[in-house]
């Protein structure tokens, strides 16, 4: 499947809805990205910058984001989608190489950059 890069400056307001968590495997082990460091699960809501849908997406990063709350606005660094397939599930997962608090207001967002491919769980799906 394609890796999707995401320019986040087109999506809207961007919040924390669930603070970041350890992302597990279902045997209860910390997964890890391919270096090593600890995946790490957090969930955000993500409103349209035009009308009144808002979505919640799950979104996966290399270390603990620090500084979050639930709640607050924040901004994300080069996200990517990547849609998958397995055992007749499918789904799409985000990967983001940060999640930082929104300094200010305005949108939360920053440009999107090719990245390292993403891994990880949202709500369109199991992995």
């Amino acid at each position: 499947m394609d890796n999707k890069p995401i320019d986040v400056a087109r999506l809207g307001q961007i919040r924390c809805v669930i603070a970041p968590e350890p992302r597990t495997t279902p045997e209860g082990e910390t997964r890890r990205d391919r270096e090593g460091n600890p995946l790490w699960i957090t969930g955000l809501s993500v409103r349209q910058a035009e009308g009144r849908r808002t979505d919640v997406v799950h979104v996966v990063t290399s270390g603990q984001p620090t500084g979050l709350t639930e709640g607050a606005e924040v901004r994300l660094t080069n996200l990517w989608a990547n849609e998958w397939a397995v055992d007749g599930r499918s789904g799409t997962t985000y990967r983001a190489d940060a999640i930082t608090p929104a300094s200010g207001s305005g949108v939360g967002s920053a440009s999107a950059a090719p990245a390292a491919g993403p891994r990880g769980k949202s709500a369109g799906g199991d992995s």
